[in-house]
């Protein structure tokens, strides 16, 4: 039955409300592409995806598996997101060169600067190999036939795709294989990528133009923030990935997006090509009830109090604050993302309209026994199974926010616990480089702090002492309950804050037992397993049954379009430039030079509007030249289409009808929030970043004409 379902699932119409879903590229059908079409698309599928020719998809790649980029010239310039570059241009800051503040402008290829760890990803092609791993499994069944599928799709389907994953690999020499499961395990699929791991950069905008509006704007509308940062790809002199080398040269690529100079007006096509990282649209109403309950109330309770620490320290001394910079951006970024899915989920009533559906789907299939006898159990198995791990849930969200991502010496204790102790010279100098990577952006006196708050918080938020690490009886037995001053003591007493505690660790193994930052960590990973082991069975049922839920919503509507949930391969998704109303208030389709000047004059007291003398001056001259919109005279800074992204899009290109780069996808709307959840097709928006403001900062403010020669002349 199984097997069967597949092969009709892989038949299903890929056809959609122009602007709702994120398709696969390898997949557009003749309908979808006459719907396009029908919208002012002026490319073929062929002129999208190709394996035989250069096609659009060429000049997409993924950037550092976090974002998405766009190849913009023949000699491998990528445009991206300016909070994508983030990383990259923090650890390329320091006090004295502090190019996070000031921004970078190389006017010479001599002058880039190399990204160590950066790369990027070019998707040379996908394949299906749903039949491949379906066979394999109905083997298993037919070898086990006292276990029901249930149990058996579980404990196989995740080895059986890494075993195809790497046969497929090693088929494929000098390319990268990743084998992924869409539609809930209900099909599955390989892409191949050729990696480059030499990338450069060449520009980035001063933090203010590249942050405006930072926290207080993040996932709002209107913006003004010029969201972009420029690398170059290097390659050796037979334009083949290899590691930085002074030998290295700019990548030739037959591919790459010309740059669209006429912009834009209401209703003109717009396509967005790029990475989206995680959906869950088919979830069940009792998951996104977890989702909000359970999940995102950890994210927001213990981010906020960790990002209350960290601020403190950030603002009182630069070098603090150029470090955790970027920590900073994506804790934030999250955080505040978890905020507004949960009041979306509540004001657009997502669970109720999600429960409407099941109930279409239990009338579907009760009036069928054959049907009946597959799905019957389904709904009532996902009300218990959620209700029974939800205290674990809850709880692992907590610990993991707190444990695992909030409190940093963890990592540090973590990775020397982890290390033998007879490692030899090769796996101890290992070690010692990601540690040295990890304290260079790394404060013990914030740490500090950190630990003490989140260690008292997450006692009061989690009640239950079965949830308890080790360190509280320490705390309670040896400093009365006092987190801040065990907090003092392990930070005082710890060989942890340093590289040379990988020598000290190897020559005296009685440090592991004696260490209190060592014995903190080594509880850690023994409660994760303890919570987890508490939820496995109910999440091996919650997983099946999502699994066939997903399977009976494509099934009762099988005459209708459905796509996959993201999961991080390129995706496609198209609409039209379009404005829209919330809340009784109507939002313009794009922002303009004046409305960032009325934000940084009007709210100067905020930190997140405020603008360089220079900058400023700049925007009030108005002196537009050719990237002036043709329509309105305007300079265009941000603007919005009906595309439909989630995170993972951030830096995506934005195309018009004829492959054009319009700018960059960078953000979605506050009043949407729950897009990840569910589509609502009148209120979500995608935020890009206007091209012509792009060019103008890299002319006028950047002074760069090399770059600026490249990209146009």
């Amino acid at each position: 039955m199984k097997k069967l379902f597949l092969c009709a699932l892989c038949a299903i119409s890929l056809l959609s409300r122009a602007d709702e879903g994120m398709w696969m590229l390898n997949n557009i059908d003749p309908e979808t592409a006459k719907a396009m079409r029908s919208l002012g698309l002026k490319l073929s599928p062929d002129q999208l995806y190709s394996t035989e020719h250069a096609s659009l998809k060429d000049c997409v790649v993924d950037f550092g598996d976090f974002c998405s980029g766009v190849v913009v010239s023949r000699d491998g310039l990528v445009f991206t997101n300016h909070h994508c570059g983030y990383g990259a241009i923090q650890a390329l800051s320091t006090p004295e060169d502090d190019i996070l503040t000031n921004g970078f402008v190389a006017h010479t290829r001599q002058e880039e600067r190399p990204a160590e760890g950066l790369f990027v990803k070019f998707l040379q092609r996908t394949e299906d190999c749903t039949e491949r791993i379906v066979q394999a499994l109905n083997a298993i069944y037919a070898a086990h036939p006292g276990e029901t599928i249930m149990e058996l799709d579980w404990q196989y389907t995740d080895s059986i795709m890494t075993a195809v994953e790497k046969e497929l690999q090693e088929a494929n020499p000098g390319l990268e294989c990743a084998v992924k499961a869409y539609y809930e395990q209900n099909a599955f699929y390989a892409s191949f990528y050729k990696v480059y791991r030499d990338v450069r950069l060449v520009f980035t905008a001063t933090e203010t133009l590249g942050k405006f509006g930072g926290d207080t704007d993040n996932w709002m509308w209107p913006r003004q923030t010029c969201d972009f940062s420029v690398f170059r790809i290097y390659a050796d002199k037979d334009g083949q990935p290899a590691d930085y080398s002074e030998e290295n040269v700019p990548l030739r690529c037959d591919k790459y997006a010309r740059i669209a100079t006429k912009g834009y007006r209401p209703g003109d096509f717009c396509m967005t090509v790029g990475y989206p990282g995680s959906t869950s649209r088919y979830m069940s109403s009792w998951g996104i009830d977890e989702r909000v309950n359970a999940i995102n109330v950890s994210m927001i309770q213990v981010r906020g109090k960790k990002q209350d620490v960290w601020k403190r320290f950030m603002d009182a001394d630069r070098a603090v604050g150029i470090k955790y910079a970027s920590k900073w951006a994506s804790s934030s970024n999250y955080w505040k993302n978890s905020i507004g899915m949960n009041k979306a989920i509540a004001d657009l009533g997502i669970i109720e309209q999600k429960r409407m559906l099941e109930n279409k789907i239990c009338d579907w299939y009760g009036s069928r026994k054959d049907l009946s006898d597959r799905f019957g159990m389904m709904f009532g198995r996902l009300k218990e199974a959620y209700g029974k791990r939800h205290n674990d849930v809850y709880a692992m969200g907590f610990f993991r926010e707190t444990f695992v991502r909030g409190i940093e010496l963890y990592r540090v204790a973590h990775m020397l616990n982890s290390m033998p102790q007879d490692a030899d010279s090769t796996e101890a100098a290992a070690v010692r480089t990601r540690m040295q990577s990890f304290f260079e952006d790394y404060d013990a006196r914030l740490d500090e702090a950190t630990m003490a708050a989140l260690l008292r918080n997450y006692r009061e938020q989690v009640k239950d002492s079965c949830y308890w690490p080790d360190c509280y009886a320490t705390i309670d037995s040896l400093y009365g309950g006092d987190e801040a001053a065990y907090a003092r003591d392990v930070f005082a007493r710890t060989i942890c804050l340093d590289t040379t505690a990988v020598s000290k660790v190897l020559a005296d193994s009685t440090l592991r037992d004696t260490d209190p930052a060592l014995l903190y960590a080594a509880a850690i990973p023994t409660m994760i397993q303890e919570i987890g082991g508490r939820s496995r069975d109910a999440t091996t049922v919650i997983d099946y049954n999502e699994h066939l839920l997903t399977q009976a919503l494509l099934e009762m509507e099988q005459g209708n379009p459905h796509y996959s949930d993201a999961n991080f391969t390129m995706r496609l998704s198209y609409g039209y430039i379009q404005d829209y109303t919330a809340s009784g208030v109507h939002h313009q389709y794009y922002t303009n030079a004046q409305s960032l000047l009325d934000k940084a004059a009007k709210q100067a007291e905020i930190e997140d509007y405020k603008l360089e003398d220079d900058i400023v001056s700049l925007m009030q001259k108005g002196d537009w030249g050719r990237y002036a919109d043709r329509r309105t005279g305007d300079m265009h800074l941000c603007f919005l289409s009906n595309n439909d992204i989630t995170g993972g899009n951030s830096g995506s290109p934005m195309f018009n009808g004829k492959g054009e780069l319009l700018g960059l996808a960078f953000d979605g709307n506050w009043d949407a929030m729950s897009g990840d959840i569910s589509f609502d097709s009148n209120l979500q928006r995608c935020i890009g970043v206007d091209v012509r403001f792009m060019l103008f900062i890299i002319d006028k403010w950047g002074k760069a004409d090399n770059i600026i020669k490249e990209l146009l002349d």
